[in-house]
């Protein structure tokens, strides 16, 4: 898959361009499914699929409060998806207030044809662009009569499985549903972080913890809770991937004061502060709560091993 981060000058002169528009946050069996529909469009006519998604996140620009919004994959990890579902373009729109004033007529000719020249567009039947949304499927279709290209549209089934499973896996995060979010996703829900220094407090009962650090501010955290989960150690020449469990959480039994994500590695002891831990998230164990001591919670982790072992075999 190509990426193009820039529009003029810039792009290539697309071979029968296939070309849908959107977010793809998460790049779920929903965006999935359409991407399905793109390959299957370009293969019939020996065209190229195009997938024109835009960063930051529009409602990043558009939100009366921008810092509220929180997404399911970073541009790094929804470019790296795209390119494992088999897309060939991937153009990444610098959005900003400038280009959310463009108006439905300036869309569709000074940036869409201009810079694309589509073959044929793919969009939902609710699709909205242009300055106050006045652009629609309709609208599109006309422009696609005088201009030539095609205007195919994405079934209202469809499109509502999309904007549902989109809002839900982020609700099913947070709420901790981690079987929802993965099922919408179709894979295990991840985050990276980098390993910090932590108080060193789980090595004296026997569960070393790498303590994480999140570096990308919009990426959606699970609730808090134990969950069990798979950890990716990468080195300059490999990738090994772990069994492990996570707690996300205040420790309540320590008196924390501020949220912590912490991961026991299981039969792991090398040291990797600094290192980028990738965890994949496959199952919530338990909520936080606060024990009567560190041997209780010592006890109680010795459970969740085992819980978290026989999720993950």
């Amino acid at each position: 898959m190509r990426v193009h981060r820039e529009l003029a000058g810039s792009l290539p002169e697309f071979t029968k361009a296939v070309v849908t528009i959107g977010t793809f946050d998460g790049v779920h069996q929903g965006h999935r499914k359409i991407i399905a529909q793109m390959k299957e469009e370009a293969a019939k006519i020996g065209g190229e699929t195009v997938i024109i998604t835009f960063h930051p996140h529009p409602r990043k620009i558009v939100s009366s409060v921008p810092g509220d919004v929180k997404l399911l994959t970073t541009l790094s990890e929804k470019i790296r998806l795209l390119e494992a579902a088999g897309v060939d373009h991937l153009v990444v729109v610098p959005f900003d207030h400038r280009f959310s004033n463009q108006t439905a007529e300036e869309y569709v000719k000074d940036f869409l044809y201009h810079y694309f020249k589509p073959h044929t567009v793919i969009i939902g039947y609710d699709h909205r662009f242009g300055k106050g949304r006045e652009g629609d499927y309709q609208l599109l279709k006309t422009y696609g009569h005088t201009l030539g290209f095609e205007v195919k549209e994405i079934s209202e089934q469809l499109v509502n499985e999309i904007v549902i499973s989109s809002t839900r896996i982020r609700q099913a995060i947070s709420a901790n549903d981690t079987d929802t979010a993965n099922r919408f996703l179709g894979y295990p829900y991840f985050f990276e972080g980098v390993v910090i220094e932590g108080n060193k407090l789980g090595r004296t009962i026997g569960f070393p913890t790498a303590n994480l650090h999140i570096s990308s501010e919009e990426k959606l955290i699970p609730g808090n809770g134990v969950y069990a989960v798979m950890v990716n150690v990468s080195s300059e020449v490999s990738s090994i991937s772990y069994k492990g469990m996570m707690n996300i959480g205040l420790r309540p039994t320590v008196d924390g004061k501020k949220r912590v994500i912490e991961v026991n590695i299981f039969d792991f002891s090398e040291d990797i502060y600094g290192k980028i831990l990738q965890v994949h998230v496959h199952h919530y164990l338990r909520g936080e709560v606060k024990f009567n001591g560190l041997e209780e919670l010592k006890s109680q982790l010795q459970k969740d091993q085992l819980s978290a072992a026989a999720v993950l075999v």
